[in-house]
Parts: C-alpha cells; structure tokens; sequence
C-alpha cells in the first residue's frame, strides 16, 4: 500500500530540514490534535492518539534527499519518508511518502486514517517555524 502527502514548500533549507528530523524530540510538533502520548528514544520515537494503538518509530535514514522512519515493531511492515528537494537556499519542496505491506483486511481499516495522518504531518511540516 503507498500513500502519498501532497507537495508543500517549506521555508527552510534542506540542511536546516535535516537537522530538526534528524533529531526524534522535534517530531512531537508535527503530531496531530489528539496526541495522548509522546515517548522519545535514542533513535526514534513512540506516540499514541486518540483511538489508535501507539505506534513506535525509528529513524532509519536522513540526508539532504530524505528521512525515512519505519516501524520499529516486527509486526507492521511500513516506512514514511519526508521527499526533500531543495529549491534554493531557504526552500525545500517536501512530500510526505507512506510505503506499507498490509493484508487486504488490514490496509482497508488503515488506509484512510494514514491518509489523514500524512495530510496533518504535511499541514504541520508547513506550518512549522
């Protein structure tokens, strides 16, 4: 199952982008309205809202390209990565990019809170100072 965010332009560099999603403290601002929990860890984080099971993410990889988070639980196989293109000095074109493996039954309970999760990522990714 793929899903995607729409494109936003970000003001910020990519290296300044890299810094704030390098670092798992900072993703707590991008969480949505309901947010019930926010537990940080060395390489990731965990996070619970409001009707849904905590889901705990690790940082995998972050460069001037990308960062991608996936699952840290052996159970759920998924991956969200934030696409960066830098524009100039100060812009960055982001897109929020959701890459799961679900059985038919699960992706059709899942798919459109994920959907509404990555769309409140990216209004929160734009909004972000």
């Amino acid at each position: 199952m793929n899903l995607e965010g729409r494109k936003i332009i970000v003001n910020k560099s990519s290296k300044d982008l890299v810094e704030i999603l390098k670092s798992p403290e900072n993703y707590k601002d991008f969480m949505p309205d309901g947010l019930q929990k926010f537990e940080t860890r060395e390489d990731g984080f965990k996070f619970g809202l409001q009707g849904m099971p905590e889901i705990a993410l690790k940082i995998d990889e972050v460069n001037d390209q990308k960062a991608v988070l996936k699952s840290a639980s052996s159970s759920l196989d998924f991956s969200l990565t934030a696409a960066l293109q830098p524009l100039n000095e100060n812009q960055t074109e982001v897109q929020m990019l959701f890459e799961g493996k679900f059985n038919p039954f699960i992706k059709m309970m899942v798919e459109k809170p994920l959907q509404n999760f990555i769309n409140t990522l990216t209004d929160k990714i734009e909004a972000y100072k």
